[in-house]
């Protein structure tokens, strides 16, 4: 029988789960701050740079009553629900009323590929916009840049100048100077560019940027898992 709210409490609904575990937060508007990680896995995307490809296959299903009772062992506000692309799951919906109730601050990491509009107001959007070096620029559903709050986090991964291009690009076809309340991240992928030279060209882009950094992988050792 198929999930649903009807025939399944909430408590006992699942998600297939890839890893929970608390680190820092290395991206994004609440880097370096105390964070559950809560890894769906699946993804619908293959991107060139993918750090993460252990999630597309890995994991097991788990009641949103084991995931709550795994998060009430932290002692932190902030718990981001990232993938793969956690937006495949339909039950991640339950799971952000859920962490809502429980007074979390609640963030999401989303490729861009799957529509928005389904993803409550309170829920802290990082919407991970394709470059062409990702090999799935194809995908982005620029609908999604209209759906943003002015809070939330527009990042694109770069790994070269035409990359660096297509994020100026999109800021400005979008006007998304004015829709957001800080600029955008751009984001060099790890030991593909080096952070100071996409800094400069930041230094000097046309349109109001921040150069981003996956934090965590100069806190931990970079091929370690669940940090």
């Amino acid at each position: 029988m198929v999930e649903t709210a009807v025939t399944v409490k909430r408590e006992e609904m699942t998600l297939r789960i890839n890893e929970i575990f608390y680190s820092i937060q290395g991206e994004g508007t609440y880097a370096l701050y105390p964070c559950v990680f809560i890894r769906l896995t699946g993804c619908n995307l293959r991107c060139s740079w993918c750090d993460t490809t252990y999630s597309f296959h890995e994991g097991e299903h788990r009641t949103l009553k084991n995931i709550q009772n795994e998060i009430a062992t932290y002692p932190t506000r902030w718990v981001e629900i990232t993938g793969g692309e956690p937006l495949l799951q339909r039950n991640v919906y339950e799971l952000f009323d859920l962490l809502h109730e429980l007074e979390k601050c609640v963030l999401l990491e989303t490729s861009g590929s799957i529509l928005l509009d389904k993803v409550p107001s309170f829920v802290h959007i990082v919407l991970d916009m394709k470059a062409p070096g990702s090999g799935e620029s194809e995908k982005n559903r620029y609908e999604n840049l209209k759906l943003l709050k002015p809070t939330d986090d527009l990042k694109i991964v770069v790994k070269n100048k035409e990359d660096f291009n297509f994020a100026v690009s999109l800021i400005e076809e979008h006007s998304l100077m004015d829709s957001l309340d800080k600029p955008a991240i751009v984001q060099p992928v790890f030991g593909a560019l080096e952070p100071h030279e996409l800094g400069e060209w930041v230094k000097f882009a046309k349109v109001p940027l921040r150069l981003g950094m996956q934090l965590h992988k100069y806190i931990y050792d970079p091929k370690q898992r669940a940090v």
